[in-house]
């Protein structure tokens, strides 16, 4: 019976190498030098980087931009939600209250810390999806080197979008007869003739005064009368987009209080 049962035997010929010839012998021994030599005269095909810099892809993640309102008031409302969407905790936000005479953002709250941990960011980009206002994207920059660790930790200082032409720089108050509604839906269209006087006369000496141009603010449409509006007075087709900044942050400062985010490894660098 044993007769009949094939041989499990490996075939020699699988690990057997085939005898050279007298050439093969003669430059065997120079014989790995073969893909050097035929890659000598080949084209380079080696990127002269930081000489020249090849330009990304359009949808490319790199560093992080807060951005502003056409009028110059920031987009940011504090909710911290992009650094609960944060898997790597790199991104440390503490909100605070507007007032009449310290208006960052519109609505209620604006975003006064704001902290990105580019030693622990991963790139992912689940922070801007989090977003509610679009106020943090992601630009095409990936040059964040750094000699030291401290200079890795952004602020909001560095991460905020420059003032583009005819902006007002915050704080000033928002545009007459809006609502924060306005601003998310995108009715904001540049500051007013009333915001520019407004910071002529708490902050004569601001260089965006120069460049401010005003628009009129018959043209930005009035929620209140434009179109309906629920319960909490934010109207029915704006209710997408959280109107009121505590609508998204209840609750964010006091549990976020214990995670320490990229303000403990700051910390922790210096």
């Amino acid at each position: 019976m044993t007769d009949n049962i094939p041989s499990t035997s490996p075939d020699p010929k699988l690990w057997d190498r085939p005898k050279k010839g007298p050439v093969g012998e003669l430059l065997a021994p120079v014989a790995g030098y073969g893909i050097t030599f035929s890659s000598m005269f080949r084209k380079v095909a080696t990127e002269q980087y930081p000489e020249e810099k090849v330009p990304t892809a359009p949808r490319y993640h790199g560093r992080h931009q807060l951005n502003r309102y056409a009028d110059g008031l920031e987009r940011c409302i504090g909710c911290e939600l992009c650094a609960w969407a944060c898997p790597a905790d790199a991104i440390f936000v503490e909100a605070a209250n507007n007032t009449p005479d310290n208006q960052v953002s519109p609505g209620e709250r604006y975003g006064r810390v704001y902290q990105i941990n580019y030693l622990r960011c991963i790139f992912c980009g689940f922070c801007i999806q989090a977003c509610p206002t679009r106020a943090l994207t992601m630009t095409n920059e990936y040059e964040l080197a750094g000699p030291t660790r401290e200079g890795l930790i952004y602020e909001k200082e560095d991460l905020l979008g420059p003032m583009m032409e005819g902006m007002l720089a915050a704080p000033h108050p928002m545009v007459e007869g809006t609502s924060d509604a306005d601003y998310y839906r995108g009715d904001v269209t540049g500051p007013t003739a009333a915001q520019i006087e407004w910071v002529a006369e708490h902050r004569p000496d601001d260089p965006t005064l120069a460049t401010a141009v005003p628009v009129d603010a018959g043209v930005i449409p009035v929620n209140a009368s434009a179109a309906p509006t629920g319960a909490n007075g934010v109207p029915v087709n704006a209710n997408a987009i959280p109107a009121d900044a505590n609508a998204v942050s209840v609750g964010s400062n006091a549990a976020r209080s214990d995670r320490g985010g990229a303000r403990e490894a700051g910390e922790g660098g210096k």
